[in-house]
């Protein structure tokens, strides 16, 4: 029997409704269009026209479903049975938005009760869940499960503020100093303790040794004059305090492993100056304003050379903690006022310019200021607080408070004048002429380190 060209096309066409994806039902997309005999014309290709947004909504616009099929739903309900339900008690529905009808819920519980009779006398075999932790089970389910289960009260661990958080802070008495931190990003008060242990740990690690000038040509009190005019043209760039202590730090480990002569000291002072600057500040100065600092003395191709080796002989570790940050940190652990930080600082930078200070740690350094602040102002002592967050307790600082005390007696004879001549201004509340510094306690200090040595 002769096959007609129809015939064979509408046989073709059978076949491939049924080869057809399930999940494109949309059939008159795909076949409305043919070309000859078993050809299937593919959808048109827009070339050159590749709009993201327009690829995609005219590809979700060709996606139709047929009414007429019925489709398996997406989103499968999952039913747990309580082992504790008795028959007499009815199945409890949670519907949420993700699942299907009511209608559906219900004659899955038929079926699932046809198939399984809770009967005494006939017991089932089910297979053992397996055991979850409680702190999973108080969990919220998943938008797209119906749970059966009744949900299980938990108690709450009792964590009340009655209860010391550590034996060391129960037997010290410490106050939690980041406890109205919390809401404050930039004060980081869930690792802020993490932070400082990790900067006790750097200044361990870029010590600088004591007398580590010794027998070379520039000597330490050649370090001394050139500190002094540093600080005088850190004060006159108007740059950060923290450039100052960073260019000291960073002079001091250079020299330590690159000696230099006499001539190249100065080189190294403003290079360091410079490299800190491109560290700390926002608009650190020109090459230019270093070249005319120092009077034409060097170049600005000096002042690149010697650049790069620094940075080479440090291999690029600037990140030294420094005292300042040790000392807002213990500041704030002592509550204290704005006379007793500014006092503080003043004895700390008194320290840069005294090469027997340089081998100390910097957050000695600091606590140590902080300490000798206090017992001058108001005579207030050293709390278990401070101790806690700043590591040293009263007796460690006592050696540091005695040389402290002779640096500022020191300071009042010392042809080195930059360091009190920039404190005696009105923006440090002229803390180097307050009459606490010429005190009998101050002086009784200073005795006590004299004693000692």
């Amino acid at each position: 029997m002769a096959v007609t060209r129809s015939q064979s096309a509408n046989v073709l066409q059978q076949n491939l409704k049924i080869a057809i994806n399930k999940e494109n039902p949309d059939l008159k997309a795909l076949t409305t269009k043919t070309i000859g005999l078993g050809q299937v014309a593919r959808p048109v290709s827009h070339a050159g026209q590749r709009s993201a947004l327009g690829d995609i909504r005219n590809k979700v616009s060709a996606i139709s479903i047929d009414p007429t099929k019925k489709q398996t739903a997406i989103k499968k309900e999952i039913v747990q049975l309580s082992n504790k339900l008795q028959p007499q008690q009815s199945l409890v529905l949670n519907k949420t938005k993700a699942t299907s009808s009511l209608k559906s819920l219900i004659e899955t519980q038929t079926d699932y009760a046809n198939h399984v009779h809770l009967d005494a006398e006939e017991p089932v075999h089910i297979k053992p869940e397996p055991k979850i932790p409680d702190l999973l089970r108080s969990m919220p389910s998943q938008p797209s499960t119906v749970s059966l289960v009744p949900p299980v009260k938990t108690e709450c661990m009792d964590i009340s503020e009655d209860k010391p958080e550590a034996f060391s802070k129960a037997l010290l008495k410490v106050q939690d100093i980041d406890a109205n931190d919390k809401e404050n990003p930039q004060l980081v008060s869930e690792y802020v303790n993490d932070i400082y242990n990790y900067m006790r740990h750097l200044e361990e690690k870029y010590t600088v040794r004591p007398n580590y000038l010794e027998g070379l040509e520039v000597t330490g009190k050649m370090r001394s004059i050139l500190i002094d005019w540093l600080c005088q043209v850190h004060h006159r760039f108007h740059l950060l305090q923290e450039t100052l202590y960073l260019t000291v730090a960073l002079i001091d480990r250079f020299l330590q492993l690159c000696p230099v002569p006499r001539s190249k000291l100065q080189l190294v002072g403003v290079t360091c100056m410079l490299i800190a600057s491109k560290y700390e500040e926002m608009y650190a100065p020109e090459l230019a304003d270093f070249v005319y600092i120092t009077d034409n003395a060097y170049q600005k191709k000096d002042i690149r050379d010697m650049e790069a080796k620094i940075l080479r002989a440090l291999d690029f570790n600037m990140g030294k903690p420094l005292c300042l940050h040790f000392l807002r940190r213990d500041s704030k652990a002592g509550q204290v006022d704005a006379m007793k930080h500014t006092l503080a600082k003043y004895l700390m930078e008194l320290t840069i310019i005294e090469y027997d200070m340089v081998h100390h740690n910097p957050s000695e350094i600091a606590a140590g200021a902080l300490c000798l602040s206090m017992l001058l102002l108001d005579g207030s002592k050293w709390t278990d607080t401070l101790s806690h967050y700043s590591s040293y307790s009263e007796s460690d600082l006592m050696p540091m408070v005695h040389k402290l005390s002779t640096l500022v007696i020191k300071a009042e004879k010392s042809k080195l004048t930059a360091v009190r001549t920039k404190y005696a201004s009105s923006k440090f509340n002229k803390i180097s002429t307050i009459s606490e510094l010429q005190s009998q306690t101050l002086i009784d200090l200073a005795a006590a380190a004299e004693a000692a040595s």
